[in-house]
């Protein structure tokens, strides 16, 4: 009788092979998953184009602001314009978006005026106050906090019988905090709609993924919650679109939530506060990715189909660069933040005695 022996790495393997990178257009713009093709609308195919190379030139002038000292904070978001607006283009406006520090395209995307996105990049409490009916929070600094929070908002939507979702980004860094379980699991646990983004774009920093996780996959820890997961390639705006939908669908059908991995990648550095990604990165790691462009394969895509042109493209660049300096404009418009104010906004009720003390000193240093 031979020995019957349990082997866990099996088991572990047969969960990790089921995680196969779910894609619809190639690198060439190609088909390649007709029975998955969303089949937007050649307007809604346009607008979708459109945004991404908006959010490019927002990405490019947002740098040069930040060097020119006219921004604080920023992260770079080129290389993830199909991550970030396919997956915001997949939702409804009764929607909220919970984003990580590096989102805010998708906010914007969603109603927040832009001058007040400038105004979060400087620090200013004006930048934090969202317009009535513009289902945002303000960007989450805190790596992972805003899974948390997607989880309470999605509960939240559930308790309130909303036909709405929570969604929440973070990146391949932040799937490694404790946040990031204890938020999936909650609301798996409550089956709340809600959906979980990892933008896996392959370095936490200067961490490369390999480094964080010995998991094959981000999306399979999705299958500790017991939540339905998803692994697609980030640069694939269709592909993107498609399981954010999808997740959008069962989540306001009461099937809970979902965690969706993108595959993707950042150009630039991690941050514009003094990150060199030359010190982690290769040459020839960045031309690898920069092959797999979103924004060149979309435009292959819909060249191809005839509804893409130069002159459209420049039409949207120069829409841009109009409407970021108008932006930017508006907010050196802003008053000058007081100190009195920052502590102020701190507590929603009564201030801690060292603060009081603080604001007592300051309110008279502004009074003269």
């Amino acid at each position: 009788m031979g020995e019957n022996k349990f082997d866990p790495t099996v088991t572990l393997h047969e969960i990790e092979d089921k995680f196969q990178m779910f894609q619809i257009l190639n690198e060439e713009g190609e088909i390649v998953n007709e029975e998955a093709n969303p089949n937007l609308s050649d307007e809604e195919l346009v607008e979708l184009m459109s945004r991404m190379v908006y959010t490019r030139i927002l990405d490019q002038r947002s740098i040069s602001l930040n060097r020119q000292g006219r921004l604080g904070f920023y992260a770079p978001t080129a290389g993830q314009e199909a991550s970030q607006l396919a997956s915001q283009f997949a939702l409804e406006k009764a929607d909220w978006i919970l984003p990580g520090y590096r989102d805010v395209p998708q906010i914007v995307m969603h109603g927040l005026p832009l001058w007040k996105a400038f105004l979060f990049s400087r620090g200013h409490f004006i930048g934090n106050q969202i317009p009535e009916g513009v289902n945002v929070y303000p960007p989450q600094i805190i790596i992972g906090a805003q899974y948390i929070q997607a989880a309470g908002v999605a509960l939240g939507l559930k308790k309130r019988n909303a036909k709405a979702v929570a969604v929440t980004y973070t990146g391949d860094g932040g799937s490694s905090q404790g946040d990031f379980y204890e938020g999936i699991n909650f609301a798996g646990a409550m089956k709340s709609p809600a959906i979980f983004f990892i933008q896996n774009n392959q370095f936490a920093i200067s961490t490369p993924r390999e480094l964080q996780t010995a998991g094959k996959t981000l999306a399979q820890k999705g299958v500790a919650a017991g939540i339905p997961s998803v692994l697609v390639d980030g640069m694939d705006p269709l592909a993107v679109y498609k399981v954010t939908k999808d997740a959008r669908e069962r989540a306001v059908n009461g099937e809970g939530p979902t965690l969706i991995e993108t595959m993707t990648y950042r150009y630039g550095p991690h941050t514009m506060a003094g990150d060199d990604p030359t010190r982690y990165r290769t040459g020839d790691l960045d031309s690898e990715w920069a092959a797999k462009d979103p924004i060149v394969r979309f435009r292959k895509f819909l060249e191809a189909k005839g509804l893409w042109s130069q002159e459209k493209e420049e039409a949207v660049i120069d829409r841009a660069k109009e409407e970021i300096k108008e932006a930017i404009k508006q907010a050196d418009q802003a008053p000058k933040q007081k100190v009195t104010e920052l502590i102020g906004n701190m507590y929603r009720g009564d201030l801690p005695a060292n603060l009081q003390e603080q604001l007592a000193i300051y309110k008279e240093k502004e009074s003269k």
